[in-house]
């Protein structure tokens, strides 16, 4: 009797001694190299943008910040490495449009939005519908009526099926009530140079991948798919108030945590990275690019997803959009 309360004694000591050790181990976060995991290629807007973060983020935590490019699968391979990873802190997640739009888009995908903890919702940034020398068109009221003249003949470019851009042409087709022919491509920088070609006739796409053609004149804008106007160019019109009452749609990108992340921790990258993105050289160079900051709370960024997950699956159903 006397050797099995000792057993018991000694093992209720151990568990009183691990627990400390855990509260330590929390807060010594971070006590090494935290990787951010980019889902694209290097040189895109999410790649841009972690990296400008990267080294405010590195001198305020004190420690590296090693930018991951996973890219493959629109974006799949790279969620399902983070929704598996350790809950510890030092595996994150640039995420952005991709990981709503793929669980409508492919059959089966690596991961769930329940499998990750928001950290912020950094910045978002318009589509923009632009025509190039093609069309001579000066106004979204004009490229309607071509396209209603035209029915499908006019082809609008995008940066890929299932894409934000192929996504808001499609909402701008039903609103509108106009047919175009949708022309994919690998990326938005392919489309912006077919379009300055003149081998496609207009193309939505993210503002930052098509401002610098948009000032120099090359490109015309004809409307922002946001529910107000850029700060990058106050002059465009959104394409709601243009002519086609209530379309909004927005693209995004934000910071997760896998699920399971302690909230001393998401709290620390919440206060970390928002801090970050209020410094004035950052916040200059971003919104300069055509990104409109937010840096949200944590459970404004969950409240933003349960909106956009059904409103594109709605969309994805109605593009009939199939993987590249």
């Amino acid at each position: 009797m006397k050797r099995r309360i000792f057993l018991k004694q000694a093992s209720t000591m151990a568990v009183a001694l691990a627990l400390p050790q855990v509260g330590r181990a929390q807060a010594d976060w971070p006590a090494k190299a935290i990787h951010i995991v980019v889902p694209v290629a290097p040189g895109g807007s999410i790649d841009m943008l972690t990296r400008t973060l990267a080294k405010p983020l590195a001198l305020d935590l004190g420690q590296s910040i090693i930018v991951e490019n996973i890219a493959g699968g629109g974006g799949n391979i790279a969620f399902g490495q983070v929704a598996r990873a350790k809950p510890d802190g030092y595996t994150l997640l640039m995420g952005w449009d991709a990981m709503l739009i793929n669980p409508a888009l492919y059959p089966v995908v690596p991961f769930q939005m329940n499998q990750y903890a928001p950290v912020t919702l950094a910045i978002t940034s318009p589509q923009v519908l632009v025509v190039g020398p093609k069309l001579s068109v000066k106004s979204l009221k004009e490229f309607l009526d071509a396209a209603r003249r035209l029915s499908g003949a006019l082809s609008l470019a995008n940066a890929g099926n299932g894409s934000p851009g192929h996504l808001a042409g499609t909402l701008l087709e039903t609103e509108a009530k106009i047919k175009l022919t949708h022309v994919p491509y690998k990326g938005g920088g392919p489309a912006v140079a077919d379009l300055l070609a003149g081998h496609v006739d207009a193309l939505m796409v993210t503002l930052p991948a098509a401002l610098q053609h948009i000032k120099s004149g090359r490109l015309v804008a004809l409307g922002m798919s946001s529910a107000s106007r850029s700060t990058a160019v106050p002059s465009i019109p959104t394409i709601a108030e243009a002519g086609v009452p209530g379309y909004e749609v927005n693209s995004w990108q934000g910071l997760f945590a896998p699920a399971g992340t302690t909230p001393d921790i998401i709290q620390k990258l919440h206060k970390s990275v928002t801090s970050a993105l209020r410094e004035p050289s950052v916040r200059a160079q971003l919104e300069g690019q055509g990104y409109e900051i937010v840096a949200s709370t944590p459970d404004a960024l969950q409240q933003q997803l349960n909106v956009l997950i059904p409103k594109w699956a709605e969309i994805v159903k109605m593009s009939g959009a199939k993987p590249d």
